[in-house]
């Protein structure tokens, strides 16, 4: 089983508070499973001192930036040494610049014209945007149009804004990150916490401390420090219904990715656990080309690497959940980025040989066509070695199903997936019919389908995946 860790998106470590004790702070990160912690300037001095720090220690790199509170000092000196450090190899984003209307410690025109400088700057520089918004989402906006964002993107931190605000942002293609606000047990901050993270996929978070402000609950009103992001990862997982691990997983490939870190991730794999199940990658290949498929785009799946070079044998099939602790798991499910039923005779060997092996339970992923692919039906292969069948049917019609699924054999596809999944059922297996939440699907038409035959039904979200 891989180990997972987590990166502190933002924190402040060049700040005073740390001076004293940087060193054990550091190890009680490690100690908390953070591999790597971003500290962001707010000032020039202090985007200096975090730049000497991402000099010293490996597991550091910076941000540089002047933060809206003094957005007085970004005059062109201080711009020109912003500049100059953001050069540096250890430098990777521009900020935190942004507006902050609710303390109005700058006046707010300097603020602004401070925020398209730095918009500037990280486009110079070709550096992704840190950016800090309070009280002031619309005008935020209204700038990011204006000037448009650097092409390697932006990140708006400790998010804090309405679904609304958040929807437009994640439509501007930004990313969001989140805070100890998330773990804050008022009324209030729970439903405000659960309705935006319930909303925002994962593979547009990020998560963080700011640290030594914002500690989260329990450690309310002491400093925070970059272990604590576990907590913040912790109750992400409790909303998203994820593991820890889950999240820790996608949120350092996203970190990583979007600040280009020192952090090597892990390769492609035939085996993956997402929640309590442990999936298998059989193969890359399919039999439809589903229009909101991300297959060819971004082979991840809540953090996982499935691009395949070539398909497992069963053996390696075999080794491979071996090695992600199967059997410490609720089920086995044969999967893969493409169809699994392409390759009938190798999933029921293996399944075959986990059943000598006691595995609980296993599920079998699949669009339904395996019947079509093969020639014959395939039921009774399967019956007897899956207990369960899940089915993408994906829409309400044959039409829909072929301008959306684009199936390789045509028009015969729809009716083909539906009596697969009525002859798993007639074979005794337990049968879940899925479809993604797309804009062309008529949601109660294609439950009143599944509940007609009598199999489970459950939508997906159109944005996520796994």
């Amino acid at each position: 089983m891989t180990k997972t860790h987590l990166i502190d998106s933002h924190a402040h470590l060049e700040m005073k508070p740390f001076r004293g004790d940087l060193e054990r702070v550091l190890e009680r990160a490690h100690g908390a499973g953070v591999i790597h912690i971003v500290t962001v300037g707010s000032t020039v001095a202090e985007s200096r001192r975090a730049f000497k720090l991402a000099e010293r220690y490996s597991e550091i790199s910076a941000v540089v930036g002047i933060h809206p509170h003094d957005a007085l000092d970004a005059d062109d000196e201080a711009m020109l040494e912003l500049a100059k450090l953001a050069h540096r190899g250890k430098v990777v984003g521009v900020g935190e610049t942004g507006l902050d209307f609710f303390r109005d410690r700058s006046p707010r025109n300097l603020q602004e014209d401070a925020f398209r400088r730095h918009l500037d700057l990280a486009k110079e520089v070709d550096l992704p945007v840190v950016i800090h918004v309070r009280e002031a989402y619309p005008r935020s906006m209204e700038i990011l149009r204006e000037e448009g964002l650097p092409p390697k993107g932006g990140v708006v931190h400790c998010f804090s804004g309405t679904a609304g605000d958040a929807e437009t942002y994640l439509g501007m293609g930004l990313h969001l990150s989140f805070t100890g606000t998330v773990t804050f047990p008022s009324r209030r901050s729970r439903e405000w916490a659960e309705e935006i993270l319930t909303l925002v996929p994962l593979e547009k978070i990020f998560v963080e401390t700011d640290s030594p402000y914002l500690p989260p609950h329990p450690h309310r009103g002491k400093r925070n420090e970059p272990a604590h992001v576990a907590l913040v990862a912790q109750k992400i997982a409790e909303i998203k219904n994820l593991s820890p691990d889950d999240v820790a997983r996608i949120t350092t490939r996203n970190a990583v990715r979007f600040f280009h870190l020192p952090v090597t991730l892990p390769g492609s794999r035939f085996a993956y656990t997402i929640r309590d199940s442990v999936y298998l990658n059989v193969t890359g290949k399919c039999t439809s080309a589903c229009v909101f498929c991300r297959r060819s785009a971004n082979p991840v799946v809540k953090g996982h690497d499935l691009m395949l070079e070539s398909d497992p044998s069963v053996e390696e099939m075999l080794a491979a959940l071996e090695d992600e602790g199967y059997a410490e798991r609720s089920e086995v499910v044969f999967c893969g980025y493409g169809e699994p039923t392409i390759r009938l005779e190798e999933i029921l060997e293996a399944a075959r040989r986990l059943r000598e092996q006691g595995a609980m339970h296993i599920r079998l992923n699949t669009n339904g066509l395996g019947s079509l692919y093969h020639g014959r039906d395939i039921t009774p292969e399967i019956a007897g070695i899956m207990d369960e069948v899940s089915v993408s049917l994906n829409a309400q019609d044959a039409g829909t199903f072929e301008r959306l699924c684009r199936p390789s054999f045509g028009e015969v596809s729809y009716e083909a997936a539906k009596d697969f999944a009525r002859s798993c059922l007639a074979a005794d297996m337990d049968v879940l019919i899925t479809v993604v939440d797309h804009p062309d699907v008529d949601i109660d038409a294609c439950r009143a389908i599944a509940e007609g035959m009598g199999a489970r039904f459950r939508v997906r979200p159109l944005n996520e995946v796994g």
